[in-house]
């Protein structure tokens, strides 16, 4: 899931994850956005328990801009398709240390293990513990939260990697609110990435562009990923012997994470919820329940934001 602590445009949303080993998922994110004032974007992640501040690894691809371009390049014709690390004043601020803030090329990070841990960031970020009380299922969530550098533009990718608590399942953040109202439907323009060995070993022949494989209804990359990306450049985010599948999701459909298990898709299931239709992908493809209800916080921002200021 991501959010906006401020109302934001976003358009043209491209995701790519990868598991890594058993236990560790690998994320890329960039999009095209529009801010009317400085602004972070929260990802609340799946991280196993007990999450801690180095649940986290950030990467920075400030040096790869082009990562997906790179990767819809193995898809021919493709179609159109510093605040947080600022301390309270408070008497909890001086007792607590604050969490850790990393520059991760256009962005300021940090890692919040815990909904108790909002505390420890700038109280502007900060989500109070009676508000997260309503929404049980991302109470022992982590959390990555970014600060944009700029109001708007088209960012490089966000990367990070985690240990994940969803062994063998492939999460990719889809829900979004971005004008301070949670919708249960809203308007997707989403391209998804994705690399796993057991999509690579069922699936047929390349066949352009739109053409779904039969066997796991993701589009399969024409070649392996090291003949159009610059792997090197990914910093192990992408793994240059593997296909790439994509799925696109795009026009009004449930406001939901998505959550994949290749293994389960490769063998004709991996069906979580098969209420949910893609324009690039059947709807078979298991989607993750969300609560958007959670965001409730978003809503209420503005109305206490001198409130917490102050906290």
């Amino acid at each position: 899931m991501c959010c906006f602590t401020a109302k934001t445009e976003v358009h043209a949303t491209t995701i790519f994850a990868r598991l890594k080993g058993a236990d560790a998922q690998v994320l890329a994110y960039q999009m095209q956005y529009t801010a009317t004032e400085p602004v972070a974007m929260i990802l609340p992640l799946p991280v196993a328990l007990p999450a801690r501040e180095d649940s986290v690894s950030w990467v920075n691809l400030k040096e790869y801009p082009e990562l997906f371009g790179d990767l819809a390049q193995g898809f021919p014709h493709k179609p159109e398709s510093n605040m947080l690390g600022s301390r309270s004043k408070s008497a909890s601020a001086e007792a607590t240390p604050v969490l850790a803030v990393h520059d991760v090329g256009d962005f300021i990070a940090s890692f919040v293990p815990t909904v108790d841990d909002f505390a420890r960031l700038d109280a502007r970020f900060s989500i109070k513990k009676e508000v997260w009380a309503q929404i049980p299922e991302y109470a022992d969530y982590g959390f990555a939260v970014f600060q944009l550098k700029s109001l708007a533009g088209s960012t490089h990718p966000i990367a990070l990697e985690w240990k994940t608590r969803l062994r063998g399942q492939v999460f990719f953040p889809t829900v979004h609110i971005h004008d301070g109202t949670v919708h249960k439907e809203d308007e997707f323009d989403h391209a998804l990435y994705l690399q796993d060995s057991d999509l690579d070993s069922k699936v047929g022949d390349y066949d352009g562009p739109q053409s779904k494989d039969s066997r796991t209804g993701l589009v399969r990359s024409d070649g392996k990923a090291s003949s159009f990306a610059k792997v090197p450049r990914a910093l192990g985010l992408v793994d240059g012997d593997l296909l790439v599948h994509r799925m696109t999701i795009q026009g009004m459909h449930a406001n939901k994470d998505t959550i994949i298990n290749p293994r389960a898709l490769a063998a004709g299931g991996g069906c979580g919820r098969c209420d949910y239709a893609s324009t690039d992908a059947p709807s078979s493809l298991g989607i993750g329940a969300t609560v958007l209800a959670g965001l409730a916080w978003i809503i209420r921002r503005r109305d206490e934001r001198g409130k917490a200021g102050r906290a």
